[in-house]
């Protein structure tokens, strides 16, 4: 346990520090596509993502289990409710927001692919 506390301390301090960031950026009235972007822009920096799983992980027998049950189908589920709300809005007639939430959709498996392979790529110590 000590070891992990040593290994991952500078995630175990950005969650919360990202945490409030976010709640009071929305508060604020800061637009949220600005606060989506420079969370994951953080995210993809410092490895908070990556720090998250190794914390959930960590938890012993059900944590490997979790992060196992909730990596890959995670994309899938998010992928297969865009479809799902898609099919609805255009019979609604809102095919620009459709467009703009697919890209957003996209953008964020992409932000977290990325993050996760630059994460295992380039060392931080």
């Amino acid at each position: 346990m000590n070891d992990f506390l040593k290994k991952n301390k500078k995630h175990l301090l950005v969650w919360p520090v990202l945490l409030c960031g976010i709640i009071i950026a929305l508060k604020m009235g800061i637009d949220e596509k600005a606060v989506v972007f420079f969370t994951l822009l953080l995210g993809l920096f410092t490895q908070v993502f990556s720090g998250l799983g190794a914390l959930i992980a960590l938890i012993p027998w059900i944590g490997p289990f979790i992060i196992k049950v909730f990596t890959i189908p995670f994309f899938w589920i998010l992928n297969a409710l865009g479809y799902f709300v898609s099919v609805l809005a255009i019979k609604k007639g809102y095919t620009k927001e459709v467009a703009s939430s697919r890209v957003l959709t996209v953008a964020l498996l992409t932000g977290i692919v990325v993050g996760y392979v630059l994460g295992h790529i380039i060392p931080l110590r």
